[in-house]
């Protein structure tokens, strides 16, 4: 049964001299988007999440991770142009929130991969009303029922998984397991089932 690999790093221990050396990493394309960015934060999330895919890619396919080359694709996930493989690409996914970044990579099965961090003051019945269907309503009426930090880390982890789900692209959802974190709801989907859920790695950048 297929493997992933779930690395996580703390994108604000990263510093300003990195980031900018990390800039060096991207295509013509990843820059581009990367400037249409406003929020510094968002600036630095996006060089992160693409610097810690190309670490966890490298490993994956034991290359170098400036060997790594990743093209833009309008509102998919980066599409991995380079190496150049004789066999299916592997899968993969990026997420972030707050100052953590993710991602997954798989050499047997497509991932989708999403992060929130747990925040009790936001007004979930609203969330939910605004993005859930009704299968998702339906379960989240349950959720509700349940007491406080029950009650928030249900509410998280049905709103991963949709999230998941989507990046994953499959009908259906594939199949989806919840990873313990202190902060965040993590929710890995993947199309096959997965041997074991991954263990959350937490990583340095190279």
């Amino acid at each position: 049964m297929p493997a992933a690999l779930l690395w996580m790093v703390d994108a604000d221990a990263v510093t300003d001299a990195d980031l900018q050396r990390y800039r060096g990493w991207l295509t013509a394309s990843e820059m581009a988007r990367y400037q249409r960015f406003v929020r510094a934060h968002r600036q630095r999330q996006f060089i992160v999440g693409r610097v810690l895919l190309r670490a966890a890619l490298g490993r994956l396919l034991a290359v170098p991770p400036l060997d790594i080359r990743l093209e833009e694709q309008v509102g998919k996930a980066p599409r991995l142009a380079a190496p150049l493989l004789k066999g299916a690409a592997p899968g993969f996914s990026i997420a972030h929130s707050g100052r953590w970044v993710a991602c997954a990579v798989s050499a047997q099965t497509a991932l989708g991969l999403d992060i929130e961090l747990r925040d009790a003051t936001r007004d979930l019945p609203a969330l939910a009303a605004q993005a859930f269907d009704v299968d998702e309503m339906a379960r989240w009426a349950r959720i509700q029922n349940l007491a406080g930090d029950e009650r928030v880390d249900g509410f998280y982890r049905l709103w991963s998984e949709k999230e998941a789900s989507f990046k994953l692209g499959v009908v259906g959802g594939g199949h989806c397991v919840s990873l313990p974190h202190a902060e965040l709801s993590v929710v890995l989907c993947s199309e096959q089932p997965l041997a074991r859920p991954p263990q959350i790695e937490m990583v340095r950048l190279p």
